[in-house]
């Protein structure tokens, strides 16, 4: 199973960025995909994550900024990104869990600028 993540880069404060991530492998069905973010110098954190039947779940510090969608037909998770903050520049880490086991994808980087 591979996580191929695209989108990201650099924008300025307030702008909007849209990440996606395909899951790809025969078979894989994730409960579970979402988005984790690694700045420098902090700990990985969860961005936003959704279940099969769409439950969400995000950051606090994402609410209402941040939307994250999937398309399990096609094992692909979304994440629109609206008014970037300073703050959200990290390395944007594609999750899915499947059964017992985590998959990443290889990071997209986001840099805002002020």
């Amino acid at each position: 199973v591979q996580l191929q993540a695209s989108g990201g880069g650099s924008v300025q404060s307030g702008g909007s960025l849209r990440l996606s991530c395909a899951a790809s492998g025969s078979g894989f069905s994730a409960s579970t995909m979402g988005w984790y973010r690694q700045a420098p110098g902090k700990q990985r954190e969860m961005v936003a994550v959704i279940n099969r039947s769409g439950s969400i779940n995000y950051a606090d510090s994402v609410k209402g900024r941040f939307t994250i969608s999937r398309d399990n037909a096609k094992n692909t998770v979304s994440l629109q990104m609206n008014s970037l903050k300073p703050e959200d520049t990290a390395v944007y880490y594609c999750y899915a869990i499947a059964y017992t086991t985590s998959y990443w994808g290889q990071g997209t980087q986001v840099t805002v600028s002020s």
